[in-house]
């Protein structure tokens, strides 16, 4: 087909626009127009499924036409030898080795070296979501977000790590956990020494050193680091909990405070340190506790030049510098620099002891409290002195055990 027989089928295909006999229809998900004989392919693209499958290669499409046997790959990439069905395919998978990224966005300045991965990225910005979840109505800005969300609902986990059998919905999670047998951390802060497994990890740890909050809140104001982390946000504002817990029927505005929570139930703790034999319901509570034997604090204050072992830390003890204090009670009006805090105090209000002993049946607002009440039946007392090797259940019966050594000394 020549390029003017191709503008003409496009002309054709827009007369029909003005023709009686083929009006445009509105799909009800996401308001967009198009032909009646395309309405099957806006709805599909509005759920995320793709219901044509090749029998070739396995890849699914949203429409019959595009199931097609895969053209050859014939333009070769010279730098790592991977082959491309097209001159353009290949040109944007260059950027990867050259760096390139061409397409700025005008918000932020964040850049991306696909025109497509701007459009999606400029969707956090405006708060556009034109694809919704058909299971629980939750809309999302990318198609391949929903397929995501969706195996939320169906339990699909299609990717399975060969070394230890842990399954993953989402590839690069997978690609992720890999490297946690691999021990590879190929991406190395040129400020902290630090280094990562994921480059994406590697650019969110970057604005720590230079400051760079590029994502603010239409509702208040407020600035952050990461794209996630502005969409975790306006759940206070909008009061959204869609990860509900199966067990007990708490509600939670992150999956991954889900996950986490669950554990509680389970009892699951998947992550174990290699010096004192301490378990953790995550990796990167495992990273932290780490940091005590070690000692490492790449976290530093631009202030004051204190540092810290974890990111969070650091950016709570940056309020004591700014005075900030985002969170408030609905209850009383009083404020608090973390979000955390705040839910731990507006349980004084409600009353709410999630916590509750497997042994006594005891309740408790808070998880350490719950940890610190069951050393009574386990016996256990991890906080010794140093001087006389008295143990303690508590940290703080240790800080007022070593005043009596003080006074002792003075006398």
């Amino acid at each position: 087909v020549g390029a003017g027989d191709d503008q003409d089928s496009h002309l054709e295909r827009h007369q029909r626009v003005h023709a009686s006999a083929e009006q445009p229809c509105q799909c009800t998900d996401c308001g967009k127009s198009f032909l009646a004989s395309n309405k099957r392919r806006r709805l599909l693209t509005g759920t995320g499924e793709r219901p044509c499958k090749c029998t070739d290669c396995g890849k699914s499409f949203l429409w019959g036409a595009r199931a097609r046997p895969a053209p050859e790959r014939t333009h070769k990439c010279s730098e790592c030898g991977k082959s491309f069905s097209s001159s353009s395919a290949l040109l944007t998978h260059r950027r990867i080795h050259t760096g390139e990224k061409p397409y700025k966005c005008p918000e932020c300045g964040d850049r991306f070296n696909q025109n497509s991965a701007l459009a999606a990225h400029r969707r956090i910005h405006t708060g556009e979501k034109p694809y919704k979840c058909p299971e629980c109505g939750k809309d999302f800005g990318h198609g391949s977000t929903l397929v995501k969300h969706r195996r939320i609902h169906t339990g699909e986990k299609p990717y399975v790590c060969e070394e230890c059998g842990k399954s993953f919905s989402i590839r690069s999670t997978h690609i992720r956990h890999r490297k946690t047998h691999t021990g590879e951390r190929p991406y190395r802060c040129p400020d902290c020494g630090k280094s990562f497994s994921d480059s994406s990890y590697f650019v969110q740890h970057q604005r720590l050193h230079i400051g760079n909050m590029p994502y603010v809140c239409r509702d208040c104001g407020k600035h952050f680091m990461w794209s996630s982390a502005l969409i975790r946000h306006r759940r206070i504002h909008t009061g959204e909990k869609p990860y509900k817990c199966m067990d007990c029927g708490k509600n939670f505005s992150e999956n991954s405070t889900l996950l986490r929570h669950r554990r509680i139930h389970t009892g699951e703790k998947f992550y174990k340190c290699t010096q004192c034999g301490k378990s953790f319901n995550d990796s990167c509570s495992l990273m932290r506790h780490q940091r005590v034997h070690t000692g490492e604090r790449p976290y530093q204050c631009h202030q004051c030049g204190k540092s810290f072992a974890d990111s969070s830390t650091l950016i709570s003890h940056q309020r004591t510098h700014t005075g900030e204090r985002p969170y408030a009670c609905p209850d009383c009006g009083k404020s608090f620099t973390e979000s955390s805090t705040l839910i731990t105090h507006h349980r004084i209000h409600t009353g709410e002891k999630p916590y509750t002993c497997s042994d006594c049946g005891k309740s408790f607002s808070q998880s350490s409290n719950l940890v610190t009440h069951q050393r009574i039946h386990t016996g256990e007392r991890p906080y010794s002195c140093a001087q006389c090797g008295k143990s303690f259940y508590r940290s703080s019966d240790l800080v007022r055990h070593h005043r009596t050594h003080i006074r002792d000394h003075r006398k």
